[in-house]
């Protein structure tokens, strides 16, 4: 029988070119779609990732201002003989300026130029003793110890319990104050101070005398926290990154009020911290610090190919829009963020500001003493 060679050609045939090429056609449109799809995914996906992170960052950034800015200050302060009436001040026999050194809490202002945005400055002080740093009296005035060195001072107090070697030692006369450290704990009723510099150590003691005040405080502690390079620095160190700016104001009473008029706490304003007044605050006015208000600018680090981003539209304005920190009034305007001047892109980026109101708590407890 003769084989059939038509059927034989026919299933063994293959594509044709046309075959080829529309199926080329359709998996480069297939591919095409995909990769478009893929970037579309990644780019949300790295927008989503960016936004979280700054979230993330921002609430920590703001958590660990927050936490140290509630332990600003003295926990437990006497009628009399207080810290925060200090107007002259000697640190280890050296004078220094008791504004700064003893105030809670000091803002500096933040300067835009040289590439560098104009991110305030957040100084905080406190002592960490296990006792609060509660204050005792002299009874005696300082005597040369026969235990340390030449230098060294022994003073009799009320009591001194909860002072340890090495504690920072705060002694405060009227307006007049001494900071010092403690050498030995020789007694319950006894304090073992000075310096290696016995003519410093003679300086301070000039301060303590019969009546005066003497706190140890532990260690007492300056944190600092400003914005470097995009992170948030704590005493210099970077502590939280992707944080780009900080503003800050003072909450403050009026001015000229009793201890005893129930306004004495209450906050009548926000002020930055610039101008005659509130740059270098005097004894009088730094006590009407009663609160800091915050705002904390974190930035997702996705940059966008084009403006998503636009300066706040007023400060003194209800309801702003753009890159605000709250919203102000004339008589208390909000703080601007600037980051032009660290950033030609900077508008190209998303940001997050957090924002809250720290109660100066040692400040307002110690009503009866200002």
């Amino acid at each position: 029988m003769k084989p059939n060679s038509s059927r034989i050609s026919v299933n063994h045939s293959g594509f044709t070119l046309v075959e080829i090429m529309v199926g080329l056609a359709i998996g480069l449109v297939l591919t095409l779609v995909i990769m478009q799809v893929s970037t579309v995914f990644e780019a949300q996906k790295r927008a989503t990732t960016g936004t979280s992170d700054a979230q993330t960052n921002g609430g920590i950034a703001l958590y660990s201002i927050g936490r140290e800015l509630r332990l600003a200050g003295y926990p437990i302060l006497p009628v009399t003989n207080s810290p925060l009436e200090c107007t002259t001040l000697k640190v280890d026999g050296v004078a220094d300026n008791p504004i700064p050194s003893l105030s809670p809490v000091t803002i500096t202002e933040g300067v835009a130029g040289g590439g560098v945005s104009a991110s305030d400055t957040i100084t905080i002080r406190y002592g960490d003793s296990t006792m609060g740093g509660v204050p005792t009296q002299l009874t005696a005035l300082p005597a040369a110890s026969g235990a340390t060195a030449a230098p060294a001072q022994d003073v009799a107090v009320t009591s001194n319990l909860g002072c340890k070697i090495n504690d920072k030692i705060l002694i405060t006369n009227g307006s007049a104050c001494a900071i010092t450290t403690a050498k030995a704990i020789p007694g319950t009723t006894t304090i073992t101070f000075g310096d290696a510099d016995a003519t410093k150590t003679a300086v301070t003691v000039t301060q303590a005398v019969v009546g005066a005040n003497l706190a140890c405080l532990g260690s007492w502690n300056t944190i600092t926290y400003a914005v470097s390079n995009g992170n948030l620095q704590r005493n210099g160190t970077d502590s939280v990154p992707g944080i780009v700016n900080i503003q800050a104001q003072y909450g403050v009473s009026a001015s000229g009020l009793s201890n005893t008029s129930p306004d004495f706490n209450k906050i009548t304003s926000w002020v930055d911290a610039s101008g005659g007044t509130w740059a270098t605050p005097t004894v009088v006015d730094r006590n009407r610090i009663k609160a800091i208000r915050i705002a904390v600018v974190a930035r997702n680090s996705k940059m966008e190919p084009g403006v998503v981003t636009t300066a706040c539209s007023s400060t003194t304005a209800a309801n702003p829009t753009g890159l605000c920190a709250w919203e102000g009034t004339g008589a208390n305007p909000a703080p601007t963020i600037d980051l032009s001047q660290g950033d030609a892109n900077w508008a190209r980026y998303r940001y997050r500001v957090f924002e809250t109101i720290i109660p100066l708590r040692n400040v307002i407890w110690s009503k009866d003493t200002l």
